[in-house]
């Protein structure tokens, strides 16, 4: 499944032509992807389109049915999946937290850990109750233990649902600061199906395959844009543009858009993903 010897310069993880299929439903469809050194990578997709399997069949948590999946020799990846459950009875301060799941050494350290969390913005949470946290800034504190594993690749599984407007645009401008400070490469998982960072470098339109690939469009000049999400947001925001050569039939299979006398699915519009998923 994983061949290092036949990955280019600067590329830290590719996926070819990965087949996910459970229970006899194919989750996932010939799908490829690279995701690079030094770059934002924004993967998006209607709900239960195969967006966290691909993530966790790339972080090798999960094995693919078919196709091959390639690291970097000794990658370092850094992973914040989109929920953290925490039994509610469980005392335990930020501090402690950030110990789980980092390798014993000297990222383990209180003066590292501390160190981190100023890094995140989060520098007076150490001693704060896990259980206490805004979302804003728990998605911090989940960002910090990531970074502990000084990731050359950063996955990042929504990292914004359930923070506030205020909360994400901070969140987006940490992220960038993080990828041009650290130079590592980033996936971001999005719920979002037009709207994505604006820093982001490609996106990828997952719809169980890629449905489309390229890069946003920025709207900070746009005053629709701004007159909806204030000036501060349009900057951080930019517009994915679909471009997609076909629809879905009622099964969730690709057909081409110019095919005839093919019956589709009266919800899905040519152009744009469908939301069965």
């Amino acid at each position: 499944m994983n061949d290092p010897l036949n990955i280019p310069d600067g590329t830290l993880v590719t996926a070819d032509h990965i087949d996910f299929i459970i229970e006899g439903r194919r989750v996932l469809e010939s799908v490829s992807a690279t995701i690079n050194n030094n770059e934002i990578v924004t993967l998006i997709g209607p709900n239960g389109s195969g967006k966290t399997t691909f993530i966790r069949i790339l972080l090798g948590l999960l094995p693919a049915s078919s196709g091959k999946i390639t690291h970097k020799p000794g990658l370092h990846i850094g992973y914040v999946p989109q929920k953290l459950i925490i039994e509610p009875s469980l005392p335990l301060s930020v501090g402690r937290f950030l110990q789980f799941g980092v390798p014993k050494g000297p990222n383990r350290q209180k003066g590292r850990r501390a160190a981190v969390l100023e890094e995140v913005g989060a520098p007076n949470l150490y001693d704060a109750s896990i259980h206490e946290l805004s979302g804003g800034e728990l998605q911090r504190i989940m960002l910090a233990r990531a970074l502990l594993r000084d990731p050359e690749l950063l996955v990042l599984d929504e990292p914004v649902q359930g923070v506030d407007v205020t909360g994400q645009n901070e969140i987006y401008d940490l992220i960038t600061r993080i990828k041009n400070e650290r130079h590592c490469g980033i996936i971001m998982v999005s719920h979002d199906l037009h709207i994505v960072m604006a820093s982001t470098n490609r996106v990828i339109c997952l719809n169980h395959h890629v449905c489309c690939e390229g890069k946003p469009e920025t709207v900070a000049r746009d005053p629709a844009f701004q007159s909806i999400f204030g000036s501060q947001a349009a900057v951080r925001l930019a517009v994915y543009h679909h471009h997609h050569d076909h629809t879905h039939d009622q099964n969730g299979h690709a057909i081409p858009i110019d095919a005839p006398d093919i019956k589709t699915d009266t919800k899905t519009k040519a152009g744009a993903p469908d939301n069965a998923g």
